[in-house]
């Protein structure tokens, strides 16, 4: 048997080396997936997703009005980062009490896996998980404005007010704020069909203007639209009311060495059974200084029920600092809601 010499045997081997080197090399992937943090570049952060932005304490969403009741999504977030998910009101009653019972707890734990609104709705439960992601968005919108807020007092607040309901339709106001001024004022929703389309077409860009002009909520009515006037000014005070701490609703005020904030924070509406209870307080260094309801059940025994019931639980909010009071007796209803709206007030201070 003929056998094979010594150097061509080495030459093979060094050329079997290189070859395996090139094969490794060419098989390396194209594009690093930590490449951009190695070279200190964030990746783009998916639309809907929770800030990362040190923001912390509880964030409470506007409700969403769902074809079997309302839904109400609370975040409880740590250093931007959702720890807890939770409805604070959904639909109730009938086949809707077995149906929030199964679907609720998993979209509260689908949020927290997911970070973000992009979450699955659950088989069955089609309206109720529509409503929650909605108000889940709601929710972080307001987070990112908190969070945009902290960064600097130059940076650009979206801020969406709560929809005020009028007799001929619904009115929803949206404005940006940079550096505490209103740049820009837009109606999300407003009165249409019939003779509103003409009413909200001359009224509405009148109103955006003059919010813009004013920088507050204190703008006049135009006339011919008394009921879209209201409307707009509710929406848009709410709207400023939810501007975090060095914020436009926010003053400073003190003297001496030190500055105390003052804020106004308008709750969430919150349905009962006898009408809506929405509640507006002031708070001074983190303590509320006055409460009051701005919408309150009336008509009827409801009227005078308010009448007796609000001003105690007015008084028993300044007195807790906070919406662990106790309901008034024999409106156990007035007193439910306004505790509700009262802690989603509480929220957007991060009380």
């Amino acid at each position: 048997m003929r056998k094979s010499h010594p150097v061509r045997r080495a030459v093979l081997a060094g050329a079997a080396t290189v070859s395996g080197i090139v094969l490794l090399l060419s098989l390396k992937p194209a594009s690093d997936p930590g490449s951009a943090q190695a070279a200190g570049q964030a990746p783009p952060a998916a639309a809907g997703q929770a800030p990362q932005g040190g923001v912390n304490g509880a964030v409470t969403g506007d409700a969403a009005q769902t074809q079997y009741g309302a839904v109400q999504v609370r975040l409880t977030m740590n250093n931007g980062r959702i720890t807890r998910a939770e409805a604070v009101q959904a639909p109730k009653g009938g086949r809707s009490d077995q149906i929030t019972a199964s679907s609720v707890p998993r979209l509260n734990q689908a949020v927290v896996a997911a970070q973000s609104v992009e979450i699955d709705a659950v088989s069955g439960a089609t309206y109720t998980s529509a409503g929650y992601k909605k108000s889940l968005q709601s929710a972080l919108d307001k987070a990112k404005a908190s969070a945009g807020a902290q960064q600097g007092s130059g940076d650009a607040q979206t801020l969406t007010g709560d929809v005020a309901q009028t007799q001929y339709g619904p009115v929803q106001v949206r404005v940006t704020v940079v550096g505490g001024k209103i740049t820009k004022a837009e109606a999300v929703q407003a009165p249409k069909g019939g003779r509103s389309d003409q009413i909200t077409s001359s009224s509405v860009p009148r109103l955006n203007q003059a919010a813009v002009a004013a920088g507050t909520a204190d703008i006049d009515a135009v006339s011919g639209a008394t009921y879209t006037s209201a409307g707009y000014k509710k929406s848009l005070q709410s709207a400023l009311d939810k501007a975090p701490a060095g914020g436009g609703s926010s003053q400073a005020a003190g003297s001496g060495g030190g500055r105390t904030e003052t804020q106004t924070l308008t709750g969430s509406v919150a349905q009962t059974q006898y009408g809506p209870v929405q509640v507006r307080v002031t708070v001074v260094g983190g303590k509320i200084t006055k409460a009051e309801a701005v919408q309150a059940p009336k008509g009827g025994r409801s009227d005078q029920i308010t009448s007796s019931s609000v001003p105690r639980l007015n008084q028993a909010a300044v007195a807790a600092g906070n919406a662990q009071i106790d309901a008034v007796s024999g409106a156990t209803y007035t007193s439910a809601g306004y505790k509700q709206s009262l802690q989603s007030a509480l929220d957007q201070a991060g009380g």
